[in-house]
């Protein structure tokens, strides 16, 4: 059993690698609880519903994202597309939340 976390490039064995994937997931999984937790504030603060899809800030939240993962190293279109299919998600969600306190 890994007493302590390593880092990608402290990694020697694949019960390593495994475990860091592992914690980061659990990791990501809490970052998007709180993404969504905003989803549900913009809900209740938006008087129209009209109001919950934005294209202007969903292409600018895709193309920050995609820059940020350039500048980083990573595939640049495969974090789009992630974030493309995020972004729908939350704007989902948003629409059920409002309707859902509004009812």
């Amino acid at each position: 059993m890994i007493d302590t976390l390593k880092l990608p490039d402290d990694c020697q064995t694949m019960l390593e690698v495994r475990a860091g994937v592992d914690q980061t997931d659990r990791e990501l999984v809490a970052l998007l609880e709180r993404r969504f937790g905003y989803m549900r504030a913009a809900a209740r603060i938006k008087q129209d519903r009209a109001s919950v899809r934005d294209e202007a800030r969903k292409a600018a939240v895709i193309e920050a994202a995609a820059d940020r993962a350039a500048a980083a190293g990573l595939p640049r279109e495969a974090i789009a597309e992630l974030w493309e299919r995020l972004v729908e998600a939350s704007i989902a969600y948003e629409f059920d939340e409002w309707d859902r306190l509004r009812r």
